[in-house]
């Protein structure tokens, strides 16, 4: 399998997310006023 390719976003951006409803995340990136994220399936981050 092929290593991802490095992001070209700043350092400095952040996703955060929000849950309008209890059945709803809404996920937005610092510094992006041009839209949100969208996705069919959430899953958690293990560390």
């Amino acid at each position: 399998m092929a290593a991802p390719a490095p992001s070209s976003a700043p350092a400095d951006r952040s996703v955060t997310a929000h849950y309008p409803s209890p059945d709803r995340t809404v996920f937005t990136e610092s510094g992006n006023a041009d839209g949100w994220i969208a996705t069919d399936v959430v899953v958690d981050v293990e560390e």
